[in-house]
């Protein structure tokens, strides 16, 4: 396959997107080498931000389209959910939230001088369901929705929605549950824990998408696509994964080619190495 290059690409038409997904307050550490029993390190960068693949994909979204988009989640009514709330609302986004008598999760990201990082959750995932009341209806008028987490009744919802895509963390029993036909299945290659095995979701997405970081990836069909050239050093590969899913989406619903769309998610993945953390 082919990638456009950016300049290439046509622009993106005004497209009403959203994203239905979780939320985790992130700490990002850069250290000179990972974590190793009985050593202690010192972090040379330090930066906390409400990431997570939901809420990375939805600010990307943003960004592309220069206007606020709607993110439907949940939050723990603590601290930290509304700390997540008030900093999500200034990168752009419009908050669907579902407020929980739980804790907001966490998590640890260490990165090291290559790049290279490692993740660590803490607490459970809050996920927005159907039964939330929240404007599910909205959907129907959308060209495109991104799903990371939500219920089965909550992924027909949005299946009203021109496009639909998700990601393998979404959860294989919710999207067998659900029985919808995405538009694009997008996760890592790379990451067991979102491996679909053939034939797993009936009926099939129309366009499978697994990344391989700077190895490019492959999608059914289709079959293989390159990585673009890193014009700078890679300092963080935090949210690359969620940048590329959501350059994909705003393709595909833009009515573009799917070469298009994976190219252009392709350079949003590219240009989120160059930053420390998801945003920059």
């Amino acid at each position: 396959m082919h990638l456009w290059t950016r300049e290439a690409l046509p622009p993106l038409p005004s497209l009403r997107l959203a994203v239905v997904g979780h939320v985790e307050w992130m700490t990002f550490l850069a250290v000179e080498a990972m974590p190793a029993a009985g050593r202690i390190g010192h972090a040379r960068r330090y930066l906390e931000e409400p990431a997570g693949g939901g809420a990375v994909v939805a600010v990307q979204l943003a960004r592309l389209l220069g206007q606020p988009v709607p993110f439907f989640t949940a939050l723990g009514r603590d601290a930290t959910g509304e700390q997540a709330a008030e900093r999500l609302t200034a990168l752009g986004l419009e908050l669907r939230v579902a407020w929980r008598d739980a804790p907001t999760r966490r998590g640890v990201s260490f990165v090291d001088d290559h790049g290279d990082r490692s993740i660590t959750v803490i607490g459970e995932r809050l996920t927005p369901t159907a039964a939330d009341p929240l404007p599910w209806d909205s959907m129907a008028r959308c060209d495109g929705v991104f799903l990371t987490a939500a219920d089965a009744a909550a992924v027909r919802a949005c299946r009203a929605a021109a496009v639909l895509a998700a990601t393998p963390r979404l959860r294989l029993p919710v999207l067998q549950e659900a029985g919808v036909t995405l538009d694009a299945l997008i996760g890592s290659g790379l990451d067991p824990g979102e491996a679909v095995p053939p034939g797993a979701l009936q009926p099939p997405p129309r366009l499978a998408i697994a990344t391989e970081g700077a190895a490019g990836g492959r999608m059914e069909p289709g079959g293989r696509f390159p990585a673009p050239t890193l014009s700078n050093p890679v300092i963080d590969t935090y949210g690359c994964g969620d940048s590329f899913a959501a350059g994909v989406t705003a393709g595909l619903a833009a009515g573009w080619s799917v070469e298009q769309a994976i190219s252009l998610g392709c350079h949003c993945g590219a240009a989120c190495t160059a930053r420390f953390g998801p945003y920059g």
